[in-house]
């Protein structure tokens, strides 16, 4: 981990700048292409096949997890101009880009795999293959969000000079704590260890009836909500650093301390109230 940092011992300043930070959106927008990409027969199949898990289609899941995983490489994309140049530049920042593209697509590989062959793809590891790609997608999980967390690392100790404070924090922050919350409710949410396989703490263990769009338990508990805050609160602090910076920017640092605070805490609050059963809604 220091030796990711330190792109002085691992590599030299690129001497063309610009052409190393393209290489490294390009890394993200080709990640960002095969979700679309996958997203759209995904939407034809959505309308044409019946089969279903959980009760609801087969397609529910990988059409979420496309959409997701897009929005989180180009909030990747979005933050990077916030880090001095060459360190943007430097080989620590590209395999963060590289392995959140990498994992993100193969985990939306095999969710889409899975729902094609009419098969769970969390929770289960019926056949020995299942099983051995649940775990794998559970790995490949971990380290995009660590590939977040180190891009969140990178903006705080190497801003742009002249990079907004509301921004800077915001991203940063919100990279680094999103993904540290992200991790701890996705192994919660993963582990079993609550109230058996699935997302589901008590009620009825069916996707029918779900809270709209999201899909949330309305009869019990539901793990997916306090997971479902704490991936976007790497979208709501950068977010509120845009509105600090555009109308209070002298507020900039107490407000993001503020958000950051909001934001664990509704984490926090909906990881009790689903442990204990009761539905978000």
């Amino acid at each position: 981990m220091t030796m990711l940092f330190n792109d002085s011992v691992m590599l030299a300043p690129s001497p063309d700048l610009a052409a190393a930070e393209q290489r490294t959106r390009r890394v993200l927008i080709v990640g960002i292409g095969l979700s679309v990409a996958l997203a759209l027969p995904s939407l034809v199949a959505l309308s044409l096949d019946d089969r279903l898990i959980n009760g609801i289609s087969v397609w529910s899941k990988p059409l979420k997890f496309q959409a997701s995983l897009a929005m989180m490489l180009l909030t990747l994309i979005l933050l990077l101009p916030l880090i001095e140049a060459r360190t943007r530049a430097g080989l620590g920042v590209f395999l963060a880009s590289l392995m959140a593209a990498i994992t993100a697509n193969g985990e939306v590989f095999y969710i889409t795999l899975q729902a094609a062959r009419g098969r769970a793809s969390h929770f289960n590891d019926s056949t020995p293959f299942e099983a051995m790609a649940y775990s794998v997608m559970g790995a490949g999980a971990a380290l995009l969000v660590l590939s977040s967390l180190v891009i969140g690392v990178y903006i705080l100790l190497r801003p742009r000079p002249d990079a907004p404070t509301g921004l800077r924090l915001g991203g940063g922050w919100g990279l680094v704590l999103g993904s540290i919350t992200t991790l701890i409710t996705a192994f919660a949410l993963g582990s079993g260890q609550i109230d058996g396989p699935g997302h589901w703490v008590g009620g009825i263990k069916t996707d029918v009836g779900g809270l709209p769009l999201f899909g949330w338990s309305r009869t019990g508990g539901d793990l997916r909500v306090p997971h479902f805050f704490a991936t976007h609160i790497m979208q709501a602090l950068p977010i509120l650093g845009l509105g600090l910076d555009r109308f209070t920017p002298r507020l900039a640092r107490p407000g993001i301390a503020l958000g950051a605070v909001i934001s664990i805490a509704v984490v926090v609050g909906t990881f009790v109230q689903a442990v204990q059963g009761r539905p978000f809604l």
